[in-house]
């Protein structure tokens, strides 16, 4: 129902100078510009030396930016985030137990192939509702273990990794892709660790980052599934690890121009102070919402726990008593209708609740987002319920 301006508290004298707050594909980087591409790597087979090389060297200044530890291996994987930890799971599981960790959409899907498409026998599944975490002491080493480091559509991250242990027999399989370049992460406590260019980096959809441990490549090496593998899942050849995938020649054709922007993002993470420096962006960011949140009387985070809350998908739920007494499907009109308003005046784009999650905000905050857009952004949100509050 359209009510009168005069009714509306004052609009905001400040926009933030991007209204891009979507949780993926993210923000491009600050100075991003179509312009500074070129055509250098375009109309060639993605397998001609120069762009193989190209390629690659994405590839090293990944891990070089990441902070890989020595014998390592990563790769560029067709399907995004989703494509490179599936190939994991696909390839990997099997040969020991597996604790798996549910607090999410993404780690259910992960749950729900795990049950229903590999139909593994022994596994146990530790699950939280949106905004907790499950007991994380339950992991046993001996078990292998599935989680994602970040829940993207929950806002809950995994505090630190101090649960798995110094010596594990099981592999750490970690969906990572809304935390790396992010968080500070133990690399070195995992075996696997998958990301997408679309988040942190703010790079185009559709490419996967799967980076190995030794101890993974060992179990690659000695373990044949038992189910078929696509071609796209396929990371072994005569038993052997296909380095080919490492070191550029990638399963399928990558998009040389997708290859192009994420060397832009890697060069921009250089000017900002590299991994430190985009860790740097994220808290400041994180800081900036919760200026805001600390202050508010109608909104609060899902998360309850402060060292839980994620710096990228950061999510908030509204605790004002004429919201929540709604049902929720007036509660998810409630967020459109606010939504909508903060898109029409150009404001915020995409930052409702993922659609399985509580009706809420979601608010991206990774290194691409500069700190005094949310500070800009929050009047804002203040207006679009006040706007919503005030209806008959």
């Amino acid at each position: 129902m359209s009510i009168p301006q005069g009714d509306v508290a004052a609009r905001p004298s400040v926009r933030p100078a991007d209204p891009r707050f979507s949780s993926g594909p993210c923000k491009k980087h600050p100075g991003w510009s179509a312009g500074k591409f070129s055509d250098t790597h375009l109309g060639f087979s993605h397998r001609a030396p120069a762009h193989k090389a190209h390629i690659k060297s994405a590839i090293d200044r990944s891990a070089a930016l990441l902070g890989l530890p020595e014998g390592w291996r990563l790769g560029i994987v067709p399907a995004s985030d989703t494509g490179a930890f599936e190939m994991a799971m696909w390839s990997l599981l099997g040969p020991r137990g597996v604790d798996v960790l549910r607090w999410e959409s993404f780690s259910s899907d992960w749950a729900g192939d795990i049950e229903n498409q590999l139909r593994l026998q022994d596994v146990r599944y530790f699950q939280a509702g949106y905004g907790e975490l499950p007991d994380l002491a339950t992991v046993q080493p001996e078990r292998d273990v599935v989680f994602v480091y970040n829940g993207t559509t929950s806002g809950v991250r995994v505090p630190n990794l101090d649960w798995l242990g110094e010596d594990r027999d099981g592999l750490a399989i970690c969906d990572a892709t809304s935390a790396v370049f992010a968080m500070p992460i133990e690399i070195d406590k995992l075996d696997v660790v998958t990301w997408s260019w679309q988040k942190v980096l703010g790079g185009e959809a559709g490419f996967g980052m799967l980076a190995l441990s030794p101890r993974a490549v060992a179990r690659l090496e000695s373990h044949t599934p038992s189910w078929p593998m696509p071609k796209i899942f396929r990371l072994t050849k005569n038993g052997k690890l296909n380095e080919g995938i490492f070191q550029g020649s990638t399963i399928n054709t990558p998009s040389m121009l997708a290859v192009d922007d994420v060397h832009l993002a890697l060069d921009w993470a250089e000017t900002v102070g590299g991994l430190d420096g985009l860790i740097a962006r994220s808290e400041a960011n994180y800081a900036a919402l919760d200026r805001w949140v600390s202050q508010s009387n109608w909104i609060d985070w899902l998360p309850a726990r402060e060292d839980t809350r994620s710096n990228t998908s950061m999510c908030l739920k509204i605790t004002h008593s004429k919201f929540t007494a709604l049902a929720e499907e007036k509660q998810r009109a409630a967020i459109k209708q606010m939504c909508g308003w903060l898109a029409e005046e150009n404001v915020a784009y995409d930052i409702a609740a993922y659609r399985a999650a509580p009706p809420g905000l979601r608010i991206w905050g990774g290194a691409t987002v500069d700190a005094t857009d949310i500070d800009a952004l929050v009047p804002w949100l203040d207006w679009a319920f006040d706007r919503w509050l005030i209806q008959d």
